[in-house]
């Protein structure tokens, strides 16, 4: 008679950002998976490719997880290179064996690992929950530096929060109106990661370059222009299924509410420079992607942009310029985007920064590759390449 112990394996989503489509867990060397789509109040969108369950039930058995719609999603090519990330605590994330083959026929992403405990979280890149991200905004806004301005509701009637940030004891005449906004997409995690490196150096009092960029400038910060999407786990959309970063020439509190209400506040306080942070899921690196597309594009611009990132490279080995999207010809700059809009409007420097999925190809990491912390370090980073340009804006 047989004494071997059947396993009972079980896989959850019922939780902030929870995504995954279960299609078959009776064997676990073979646990079939689909990456759901994007979904907002109308079904489903066109993007699929985030992804957040728990699988409980498998302490001590190796597991093979198989996405069988790999191939099939938005950015197939993210999945060449990629690793999954997975967590017992969900507090420390690393990365597991992962393989998808391009070249094959059978183009599905596997990923292989031994549990320790009966309950693990696997993700698409580190989690950053809607309760960090209320967390974050309450603690930024026990500074004295700090005003917190509620701009509106999202379609789910979740807040949208504009942190306001200066030192209010320098009367500097014309401070200059830096905007940093993130997670346009929401499935882009390491954006807020980023933000909250971000705000935690800006708010060191004991920081010189925070005090000298807070004695001139007052900060626009918006941590998650996409509350909606992230915690209904997408990667790209809101709740009404809009790409909000293609929404930024007409949008609308129906359609777009979250990219109406910070444009209306940034025509309210003007902008100087722009950083609109984003994460790659295709170049394993980091770069930044500017507005040389744009019509109205000069060369006061484009020397700024080469200040910033001269800056950057100086001050960073995270950051690099060898790796990005490549430069636009003039006149053929997407308008509906949010860079190529602000920087059109308000004839000023505008970035989009972009962080990888996978790992920073030029500074490696094999045990969590790219990471929420290595995000908070880049974010905290970038205010030296501000500090480099804020005189000539």
């Amino acid at each position: 008679m047989s004494t071997q112990k059947k396993i009972a394996i079980r896989i959850s989503t019922q939780f902030d950002s929870g995504a995954i489509e279960v299609v078959s867990l009776a064997d676990p060397q073979d646990i079939q998976l689909n990456i759901r789509a994007d979904q907002g109040v109308s079904g489903p969108a066109e993007f699929a490719q985030w992804f957040h369950f728990r699988l409980q039930g498998a302490a001590g058995v190796p597991l093979k997880l198989r996405f069988l719609n790999a191939a099939q999603c938005a950015y197939p090519k993210g999945w060449e290179g990629y690793r999954v990330v997975a967590s017992y605590d969900r507090q420390l994330w690393f990365r597991i064996d992962t393989q998808f083959d391009a070249a094959s026929d059978n183009k599905v992403m596997t990923a292989t690992i031994t549990p320790d405990t009966n309950s693990i979280y696997f993700a698409y890149f580190e989690p950053y929950s809607y309760e960090r991200h209320l967390d974050l905004l309450g603690s930024a806004a026990e500074s004295e530096h700090v005003q917190s301005e509620f701009l509106g509701h999202t379609i789910d009637g979740r807040d949208m929060n504009v942190l306001h940030i200066t030192d209010v004891s320098c009367a500097v005449e014309h401070k200059k109106n830096i905007w940093l906004i993130s997670r346009q997409h929401p499935g882009e995690t390491m954006a807020e990661w980023f933000v909250e490196g971000f705000l935690e150096r800006l708010l060191d009092v004991d920081d010189p370059v925070s005090r000298v960029l807070l004695a001139k400038c007052v900060f626009h910060v918006v941590p998650n222009m996409n509350p909606d999407g992230a915690v209904r786990g997408n990667l790209r959309t809101n709740a009404a299924g809009a790409n909000l970063n293609r929404e930024w020439q007409t949008p609308t509190m129906t359609r777009s509410p979250e990219v109406f209400l910070v444009r209306q506040k940034m025509l309210e306080t003007g902008v100087d420079l722009c950083l609109d942070a984003h994460g790659d899921e295709g170049l394993p690196y980091n770069f930044v992607a500017g507005s040389e597309g744009n019509p109205g594009y000069t060369a006061k611009i484009e020397a700024l942009e080469n200040a910033f990132k001269t800056a950057w490279l100086a001050t960073s080995p995270d950051f690099q310029t060898e790796q990005g999207y490549g430069k636009a010809a003039k006149g053929s700059a997407n308008p509906t985007l949010a860079t190529n809009w602000i920087a059109q409007q308000f004839n000023c420097l505008a970035f989009t920064i972009e962080m990888p999925f996978k790992d920073n190809a030029n500074l490696p990491d094999a045990g969590e590759g790219w990471s929420g912390e290595r995000s908070r370090k880049l974010g905290a980073g970038v205010l030296l390449p501000i500090l480099s340009v804020i005189n000539e804006l």
